[in-house]
């Protein structure tokens, strides 16, 4: 059973007990903070694997704590917003969110997306042994290896967040293929996705700023999808 560590942040007692007593029961280790100042404090010295983060707090707000920790590592975050605003959830994922969900929500759909970000460095910390030639996915200019996470562009590393590293990695295995947003949300976040799709365009924007000459393109099929190519 996992036991990746998770913080839950709010300064709403009922919000965070309900969210530990679900991603308890689904084997993560839990730990709850009720404003920013705390949070950061515990991020700083126990490094735990992701944050559960709500925007609207007392002292700090969820929008500086997301800004620090950006600054300082990269660290999965789930963003909570008690708005449906787009606004909100677009400058949640550009500021470096991997994830948002709309209060109220339903903590089963929290653990399904905490599952979905806890996946793939699940996979990749439990090999051990360095990455076979077969693993290693080139088109044009750029080199994806899984294993080590790493991308080259132009023989040049790149960083990439988690899920831009993901969604890269899905565009180039379906390659000249068009994927609709809900058909990346699927294969890309690894739940089934109701509502706005502005997640996909957010982080296929991101990707895009580190593709630049080197013969590879992220094309919008207008009205279907994304769809990578060589140029």
């Amino acid at each position: 059973m996992s036991k990746e560590q998770i913080l839950v942040v709010d300064d709403e007692e009922n919000i965070r007990e309900l969210a530990k007593m679900y991603l308890e029961q689904a084997g993560y280790g839990v730990e709850t903070a009720e404003n920013g100042v705390e949070a950061l404090e515990y991020v700083r010295r126990y490094a735990p694997t992701l944050v559960v983060l709500d925007l609207m707090m007392p002292e700090m707000d969820g929008w500086e704590v997301c800004r620090r920790l950006r600054a300082e590592s990269d660290i999965a975050i789930i963003m909570l917003t008690a708005r449906s605003d787009d606004i909100d959830k677009i400058v949640g994922l550009e500021m470096g969110a991997d994830d948002y969900l709309t209060k109220p929500f339903n903590p089963r759909e929290l653990v399904a997306r905490v599952r979905a970000i806890m996946r793939r460095s699940a996979v990749t910390g439990s090999s051990t042994s360095g990455p076979s030639e077969q693993d290693v996915r080139r088109v044009g200019q750029v080199v994806v290896n899984p294993l080590s996470q790493e991308v080259l562009v132009n023989g040049e590393r790149v960083t990439l967040r988690s899920k831009e590293f993901d969604l890269l990695l899905t565009l180039i295995d379906h390659k000249n293929q068009v994927l609709s947003r809900d058909q990346l949300l699927d294969l890309v976040w690894g739940y089934e996705y109701y509502g706005n799709t502005r997640t996909v365009d957010v982080h296929i924007a991101h990707v895009r700023d580190k593709l630049v000459e080197c013969g590879v393109v992220i094309e919008t099929v207008w009205g279907k999808g994304y769809k990578l190519r060589e140029a």
